[in-house]
């Protein structure tokens, strides 16, 4: 686990923006992306439907799959959670391994950890 920084990558702080456009646009609790390896990013938000219930950093990965990713870069969310649930977690790691970098950030975009899916 690394703490937050100010100097973050720009392709990371264009996840973290997506993320938190996603958040503000839908009005969902929690946005996310993801970056593949190709540089492709995508977008999602919290699904909360009766009868399907995922997180934005589970659906921006099924977003990828879906898509035709086979690997991840990095992944981001938007939240106001002070962690990243082990589910996603799982989730990156299944597409972009042990090693991948997951950004938890606030609403107003502070980063405020970096974890690995590991």
């Amino acid at each position: 686990m690394t703490t937050p920084s100010d100097g973050l990558d720009p392709e990371d702080r264009k996840i973290i923006t997506l993320a938190r456009s996603a958040r503000a646009r839908n009005g969902v609790p929690e946005g996310a992306a993801v970056r593949d390896g190709t540089g492709r990013t995508y977008v999602a938000g919290t699904v909360g439907l009766d009868s399907l219930r995922l997180s934005a950093l589970r659906t921006a990965v099924a977003m990828a799959v879906a898509s035709g990713a086979t690997s991840l870069e990095a992944a981001a969310v938007v939240s106001g959670e002070g962690a990243v649930s082990d589910e996603d977690r799982a989730a990156v790691r299944d597409l972009g391994g042990p090693e991948t970098p997951v950004l938890l950030a606030a609403p107003d975009g502070t980063v405020r950890l970096t974890v690995t899916a590991g």
